[in-house]
């Protein structure tokens, strides 16, 4: 069994970054936060996003608001951010509170500074394989991760369970791509999903995110097949993902940790889509 490190490989993506970003004369790459209400895992991330961000020589700069903030006071924040010549991406943290449209903020984001790859736009851009757009942090992430593994999906049975846009549908669209390391057939699961067990059996790679602690078990995984566990749950104070990983490991042919796995990969791709975005500005 092989344990796919992401805190080794975001480590040293990040060292490239910083490196790259050293020898920028003048202005350096800039990410604005918006951090709306007082979520202690909110302001956690966003916490943990800001130091990664003066680890590289990114410079930062955040907006805190109230839970009761008005939609469209938060939206004027982002239109102010959008004008920041100063700032090359756009965080707003999520999740939001029920009375804002998440939508409306995806739209609001200009899509130059989408370094989260929510605007209607930048998705569209992914599923049509054009490469001009950004792509969402958590599936880029997946994917380096694979090719760093030197995981190849060409022609391979991938099943994600979870269809989010945040998670699963813009991993899907990746994964289906014609590229060196896309091509793969994909499945989509969700919680209508019949005999969700054998279609678990069936895949080469088992992409698992939706948010239910050690879901996977052993017996719902080939023997050889390649799982990536995206989800990140607090059980008896303790952070676990959603595959039983101590019984998963022993049949799977490589395997992510939790934590230690995805998450450390989402920042750095977020801190790479934000260079990427000061690049394009220059």
């Amino acid at each position: 069994m092989k344990l796919i490190d992401g805190t080794k490989v975001a480590r040293g993506l990040l060292a490239e970054l910083k490196q790259k970003i050293a020898l920028i004369e003048g202005r350096k790459p800039g990410l604005g936060f918006i951090l709306v209400g007082d979520n202690p895992a909110s302001k956690s991330y966003v916490q943990m996003k800001r130091k990664r961000c003066f680890e590289t020589g990114i410079e930062s700069r955040i907006i805190k608001l109230p839970h009761l903030v008005p939609q469209q006071s938060l939206i004027a924040h982002i239109e102010e951010l959008n004008r920041d010549e100063r700032m090359d991406g756009i965080l707003v943290q999520q999740p939001l509170p029920s009375h804002i449209l998440q939508s409306q903020v995806n739209r609001a984001v200009a899509l130059h500074k989408d370094v989260d790859g929510f605007h209607p736009m930048n998705i569209g851009k992914l599923l049509l394989g054009e490469e001009e757009g950004f792509v969402a942090c958590t599936p880029l992430g997946v994917m380096q991760l694979l090719k760093s593994s030197a995981i190849k999906p060409r022609g391979k049975h991938v099943v994600i369970i979870g269809r989010s846009n945040i998670v699963g549908k813009p991993l899907a669209a990746l994964l289906i791509q014609k590229e060196p390391w896309a091509d793969a057939t994909v499945t989509i699961a969700n919680s209508q999903t019949r005999d969700l067990e054998s279609l678990c059996q069936s895949a080469d790679i088992l992409i698992v995110g939706i948010g239910q602690p050690h879901f996977i078990t052993s017996k719902m995984v080939k023997k050889g097949a390649v799982v990536i566990d995206i989800g990140i749950n607090r059980l008896d104070e303790r952070l676990v993902g959603d595959v039983d990983f101590e019984g998963v490991k022993k049949k799977a042919a490589a395997i992510t940790p939790v934590p230690g796995g995805v998450g450390p990969m989402t920042i750095a791709m977020l801190l790479s889509n934000t260079y990427l975005s000061y690049q394009r500005s220059i």
